[in-house]
């Protein structure tokens, strides 16, 4: 499919009461697309998206239709969509350590580069801790400064692993042995498959 097509397809998949804050609805994205206007109609289907659960289907054409505009930042949210879907997301308060506390001294990257290992709680056969790895993603920073403080999202390497995890808890970041930073549990969304039965 062309640009054209992937936007109009996925448009079709936003329901039309939806719409944002600023009153943003898919009547909107048509009016731009009707002007071929596909960077601002991709925008504000991202916008609609992140307001309201649509299916992977809607994140993976808004990929394809960035990656043929050309758009490597909204290709790579829009993927990172896809596998928030696939295995679930965490979003957390998270403060880094300063770099006079810490092993690092530069900033991570804050669009889904970092895979860093997280202490939720969970042990190893000998009782010792048992760390699970989490990409992350900071929202609406390019980057994280040691000492910072922002919400990002988490996605969850293995998603049984995080199924105890609830909103209000601690977890601990880190790099190597010791902690790079500590974060709050804002929200869980895991996939059904990893809830607790019974």
């Amino acid at each position: 499919m062309d640009v054209t097509e992937l936007l109009e397809s996925a448009s079709l998949l936003v329901p039309e009461e939806v719409a944002t804050e600023n009153d943003i609805s898919v009547r909107d994205v048509w009016d731009y697309l009707a002007q071929d206007e596909w960077q601002i109609a991709l925008s504000l289907l991202e916008e609609l998206g992140d307001g309201h659960p649509l299916p992977l289907t809607f994140w993976e054409q808004l990929t394809e239709a960035a990656e043929q505009l050309g758009l490597e930042r909204s290709a790579a949210w829009c993927r990172w969509r896809c596998s928030e879907i696939r295995n679930g997301v965490i979003r957390a308060d998270l403060t880094l350590r300063p770099a006079t506390e810490a092993r690092r001294k530069t900033p991570i990257s804050g669009h889904g580069v970092l895979r860093p290992m997280w202490d939720i709680g969970n042990l190893s056969p000998t009782g010792g801790t048992s760390v699970s790895i989490a990409r992350l993603w900071v929202e609406d920073m390019p980057v994280l400064e040691p000492g910072g403080r922002a919400t990002v999202r988490l996605i969850p390497l293995t998603p049984t692993h995080w199924a105890h995890v609830e909103t209000g808890r601690q977890i601990n970041m880190h790099e190597d042995r010791t902690v790079a930073g500590t974060a709050v549990v804002l929200e869980v969304h895991l996939p059904d498959s990893t809830m607790p039965t019974g």
